[in-house]
Order: C-alpha cells, then sequence, then structure tokens
C-alpha cells in the first residue's frame, strides 16, 4: 500500500512539472496529503502506535484520506476502501488551515521564502506631464489713454522680448492740452505759480501719463504727443491684440509676455500614489526632445481636482528654465522623490495574495508546515509592501508558490467546518438507516464485528468490519457466529452505529426484516 501512495505522489508530481497544474491542484488534496500522512515505513502499526508514541504526538481521529470528510474515533479498516484508516496528529497538515509539504515537493514546486524585515519604504512614483508657461510669472501691456497705434515693433505671436525692449508707438491726442497747459502755466510769472503747476502736472497724471512721460515734458519743455510701450519683463508674446492703425481704447490689453526663467510641468498623479507625492518634494524632469538632460525641481502645488475619467490628480512642478530650452506643449517624464521615512514591516510584493476583500501571506512554520495569516498592508514600492498588521520581524512568508498552497489551506479547512458542521445537522434531521445481513465475528463490550454482504444503500461490498453497539446493548439472544439482521446508522463522529439487529432464524414472518428488526430494536 504504501508503494502505491509513493507511486501516485510522484505522478502527480510530474504531471505537475510536465505542465498540469490543474491536475495538481485538484489531487494534491487526496494523493500528497495521504502519502505525507501514511507512516514513514511499512512496519510501523496502522494506528500509528510505535511513530506517534515515539514523537510524543497526540492524534486527534482516524480517517481515509480519499473520504476527508468522515472521522473515527478507533483506528481500523476504511469502510470505503481497501486500507486502514490512517491517524491525524495535533499540528499535522490535518489541523484547520494548515498545509504540510515534504522537503521534496517543496522544490518541485518551486516553493520560495522570504524573511519580514523592518525598513524604510522608498518611493518610486513616476508619472508624465506637459510643459506649460508658469502662470505667476505674466505681465500685461495695456493703453492706459485712448489714442491711435503708428508703430508696431512687435509683430507676431510668441515672438520673444527681452526687459526694456520697445513695443508699440501711440499717438494719444489727450496729452497734447494736458502737456501744453502744463508748459504755459511754467512759462507764467508771479507768486502763487507753485500751486497752479501742480495741478496741472495733476492733470497729465489723470491724462494717462506716467512719471517717465512727465519728467521727459519737464526736461525738454516741449510737448510729446506719442508714447512708446516698453517689455516689463523678458520672455515671449503670448497674446497679441493689436496692428498698426488701429484705435486702442483706455484700458484696453495690447500684450500679454509670459516670462520663461521657470516653467510648469503638470504631471498626472494617480489617485493611489496619490499621499506619496508632497508639496516640496524634489522631483527629476526628462523629455524626449532633450535626451541625457536632467532637469531638477521640486512640486509646487498637488491641485485639488480629480479627473473622472483617468482617476489621476495634477501635481504642478515648477522647474528652472534658464536657457529657455523647455517650451510649452512638450511632454516630460516626472521622477518623485519623498523625504526619508520611518521604518516599517516590509514584504516582498509578490509574498501578498490579494482576494479583493482582504489581503492574505502563506506564513512557513517550519518542517514543512504552512499557514495562511491575514494582512493589513500599507504603501508599496520597488516590489516591496509595507505590512501594518498581521506580521513579526523574522517570520518567513512565500513568495513563489503561495496559491498553491493558500488553496490546499482553504480546502483543508472547508473540509473540517463542513466535518464539524454534520453533528448538528444529524441532530435537526433523521439519519438515514442502511440495511444489511451478515455473521457476527466479535462481541466486545462498545463493539461487534460482523462479516456482512453487500450493503447497497452505502455502495458497500462484502467486508468484515467493526461496528459501535447499540446504546442500550446487544439483545441477550445475539451470539458469535450467528447469522444476523442489522440496521445502522452514522453517528455525530461518522462511524456506523448498530440501530437494530436481530438473529437471521427469526425471519419468519412474511413481513420481512423490517418488521422483525422493528420488534427486535433496543
Amino acid at each position: 500500500m504504501k508503494n502505491k501512495q509513493i507511486f501516485a505522489a510522484a505522478a502527480i508530481a510530474a504531471l505537475l512539472g510536465a505542465g498540469g497544474y490543474g491536475l495538481y491542484s485538484a489531487g494534491m488534496h487526496r494523493g500528497e496529503r495521504m502519502a505525507a500522512s501514511m507512516p514513514d515505513d511499512a512496519t510501523a502499526a496502522p494506528t500509528g502506535g510505535p511513530k506517534a508514541a515515539e514523537a510524543g504526538k497526540k492524534v486527534l481521529y482516524w480517517h481515509d484520506p480519499m473520504v476527508p470528510g468522515q472521522k473515527f474515533d478507533k483506528p481500523g479498516k476504511s469502510p470505503f476502501m481497501d486500507m486502514q484508516l490512517v491517524p491525524v496528529y495535533a499540528g499535522d497538515a490535518g489541523d484547520e488551515g494548515k498545509v504540510s509539504i515534504s522537503p521534496r515537493v517543496q522544490q518541485n514546486l518551486g516553493i520560495r521564502t522570504a524573511a519580514v524585515m523592518r525598513g524604510k519604504l522608498t518611493s518610486a512614483v513616476t508619472a508624465v506631464g506637459s510643459v506649460a508657461y508658469n502662470e505667476r510669472d505674466v505681465a500685461l501691456v495695456q493703453a492706459r489713454s485712448n489714442g491711435f497705434l503708428e508703430r508696431l515693433y512687435v509683430r507676431a505671436p510668441l515672438d520673444p522680448v527681452r526687459k526694456g525692449q520697445a513695443l508699440a508707438e501711440l499717438y494719444v491726442p489727450e496729452w497734447v492740452a494736458a502737456q501744453e497747459e502744463y508748459l504755459s502755466v511754467r512759462r507764467m510769472q508771479g507768486n502763487g505759480m507753485d500751486s497752479l503747476l501742480g495741478g496741472a502736472r495733476q492733470r497729465m497724471r489723470l491724462a494717462g501719463m506716467g512719471d517717465e512721460q512727465i519728467r521727459l515734458v519737464e526736461a525738454s519743455g516741449k510737448v510729446q504727443a506719442r508714447l512708446t510701450l516698453f517689455a516689463p519683463i523678458s520672455g515671449v508674446v503670448s497674446d497679441l491684440a493689436v496692428r498698426e492703425g488701429m484705435t486702442v481704447m483706455a484700458g484696453a490689453p495690447m500684450f500679454k509676455i509670459n516670462g520663461l526663467a521657470t516653467i510648469w510641468v503638470n504631471a498626472d498623479v494617480p489617485e493611489g500614489l496619490a499621499a506619496q507625492v508632497r508639496p516640496g518634494n524634489a522631483v527629476e524632469a526628462r523629455t524626449t526632445a532633450l535626451p541625457g538632460t536632467v532637469f531638477k525641481g521640486k512640486v509646487s502645488a498637488i491641485l485639488p481636482d480629480v479627473n473622472p475619467a483617468t482617476r489621476t490628480l495634477k501635481a504642478r512642478i515648477e522647474l528652472p528654465n534658464p536657457s529657455g530650452q523647455l517650451a510649452p506643449g512638450m511632454f516630460a517624464t516626472i521622477n518623485f522623490s519623498s523625504g526619508a521615512g520611518k521604518d516599517v514591516l516590509l514584504v516582498p510584493t509578490e509574498a501578498v495574495i490579494r482576494t479583493g476583500t482582504r489581503s492574505v501571506v502563506m506564513v512557513a512554520q517550519g518542517e514543512g508546515k504552512f499557514a495562511p495569516a491575514g494582512v493589513e498592508i500599507g504603501g508599496e514600492s520597488n516590489g516591496q509592501t509595507e505590512i501594518l498588521k498581521g506580521l513579526d520581524v523574522g517570520q518567513n512568508v512565500v513568495v513563489s508558490g503561495q496559491f498553491l498552497i493558500d488553496s490546499e489551506a482553504s480546502l483543508s479547512g472547508t473540509e473540517i467546518r463542513m466535518a464539524d458542521a454534520v453533528a448538528p445537522a444529524a441532530s435537526q434531521a433523521s439519519t438515514p438507516v442502511h440495511h444489511g445481513a451478515g455473521k457476527v465475528e466479535r462481541i466486545t463490550k462498545d463493539e461487534i464485528t460482523i462479516s456482512h454482504g453487500p450493503i447497497p444503500s452505502l455502495q458497500w461490498g462484502a467486508m468484515t468490519m467493526g461496528f459501535k453497539a447499540p446504546a442500550a446493548g446487544l439483545p441477550g439472544n445475539i451470539a458469535v457466529g450467528d447469522n444476523v439482521v442489522f440496521e445502522i446508522r452514522a453517528d455525530k463522529d461518522g462511524a456506523f452505529q448498530i440501530a437494530a439487529i436481530a438473529p437471521a432464524a427469526a425471519m419468519k414472518t412474511p413481513a420481512g426484516p423490517a418488521a422483525n428488526l422493528a420488534g427486535a430494536a433496543p
């Protein structure tokens, strides 16, 4: 029997190596666990007595590995197969949720483990974004008085300009009257002229003249009817709203100049990684337009708006652009780096099994035993996952083959829970009764051994096996060697107990076995 089991386990391992994953998943529960549960040598007692006694292990129950749901409280021959019942020890693979795998099978499955360690979770968030103007570095040039645009020095949008460069020349009729009044008052002689001169200067300001234009009139003593507009900052003219010969009104925008000393990159950060990006974090930017060039900057803001289609947030990155190489519209790849974090528990990301409702890891407990452990996970970076709860430093977790082990552990736990549920279910519903006939071979205080014929309702063939004696004891007319008819039913432990028994010779009435057994039932 031992040789047959070892051959079955070897066949399963060979199928798995050839790609028979599905066959192994279905067969591991029956074949490998049966082989692992059998005694180590053919001379061991079927009850596991000598080996178990030497190891000091406690036998929980006996079962047939091919029908693991049925438990027996005593050793003996399986009622289902031509083999002895196998003991299940405390701490063995029969314990709920645990799996025991031999070193040979672990090697065939390629099972690897890694230690739970403490370390820092370094950020490795990468995002893409587009270059845009720095909207905080903008200057607007507008007309301060009604006039006519006689000359335009910047003729096209996106023309570069320098600070102080002439942009346009305006003829402003309203300035002529105000300047002539001022010059007339200055030429007048007499007391109280200072107040009149100050009033004339104020009227030039009200006409829209700046201090520089007023000083020019005072210095030259001539009317300055034309105004030259100069660029207040260096950059590019992003908006040009005028052309030569146009009439402009006071307050009308004429030029919009965007500076290029610094630019923005609006990067799309996934919602799940937004917690790892903070204002002030250092970043590195790269663009395909400038291969090999790395631009360093920082996160200036995280915009409080989530794109409902892509589930991303905008991170605004500010980069210096002294040479003007970065132009609005370019795509850039951004690498974020967070500050030094605190020490946390870390496991390889591949060790975590995510079910959708919880996260599980398989913990190696030594001596080929594995058990599932529910964990609460935190951040994830560079192939490492933070463990908030569920593990301790020094434990070993499975990083390869854990899905097979988790499947086997789930099946094992389900069997035990289903078997435990048999007792309350049996107490609420009538247990099926099975009829048989045979010869009494042995009678003890608690058991009666019968060589019986086939029992079709259980799909049993002819065999000799022991049954629990009735709770009230056997009838006095039953002795060893008697031919009997009997009824059996499964008790809460899955063992079969005599429900009724009578000598076969007593079956003389046409009513048949049922009538005789009814009267013989204890």
